[in-house]
């Protein structure tokens, strides 16, 4: 194994879940709607992209984060009868990620050691913590940056180019499952990321060095 990419939200910050109940209580968002809200603008992971999806177009760039709170504010407040704003909605969630040092300094010392490493992240039109990322990765992509979004093939193979690498020879590291499954069907090496000591040992197994 020859590269490691790695998801940012969920993988090199705290859990999103823990983000975003802490959102939600301090915004007054009634969490369990929001999540039937995200369930039914994500349906099937593997479904069909014809359909009109407002997640889907962030994530690609096609739709400005504005924009999109405006429309989430909306379908809360029409599913719970209480108004909500949606200026600064989604932008106040991002700023109760945490960031994970652990898992930052792996992926560290793994570039130390001649492993290729790369970002690959689906935005929600965020600012991404970009400051010691010239010290962490070879390949930086964003996929509102570049109009496609995991767990499409096309966003996994574009990576796979920039990295120069055979994805047979690639790590691809993510908390989302269908991501990492996604990642598996192009022929990488996938890792669900569920916590920092589990995912060091697998990459350790994997790459065969002390990391």
């Amino acid at each position: 194994m020859r590269g490691l990419v790695v998801d940012w939200g969920g993988v090199l910050t705290g859990r999103l879940a823990d983000a975003t109940r802490i959102w939600a209580k301090a915004d007054g968002i009634d969490l369990a709607v929001y999540t039937s809200i995200m369930r039914d603008w994500l349906g099937e992971p593997f479904a069909v992209e014809a359909q009109a999806n407002p997640i889907h177009a962030l994530e690609r760039g096609e739709m400005v984060l504005p924009d999109f709170e405006l429309k989430l504010a909306a379908e809360l407040t029409k599913r719970t009868g209480t108004p909500v704003v949606g200026a600064g909605l989604l932008t106040r969630m991002f700023a109760q990620f945490e960031h994970a040092p652990d898992m930052s300094g792996l992926v560290h010392r793994a570039r130390l050691l001649g492993i290729k490493t790369g970002l690959l992240s689906n935005s929600w039109g965020n600012d991404y913590p970009r400051d010691a990322w010239d010290d962490m990765f070879d390949v930086i992509v964003i996929s509102g940056e570049v109009g496609m979004r995991k767990p499409e093939p096309r966003i996994f193979q574009h990576t796979l180019e920039l990295l120069d690498l055979p994805a047979a020879e690639c790590v691809f590291v993510d908390d989302v499952r269908h991501n990492v499954e996604a990642s598996a069907a192009m022929g990488m090496v996938g890792v669900h990321h569920l916590s920092y000591d589990q995912t060091l040992v697998e990459l350790q197994i994997l790459f065969g060095r002390d990391l």
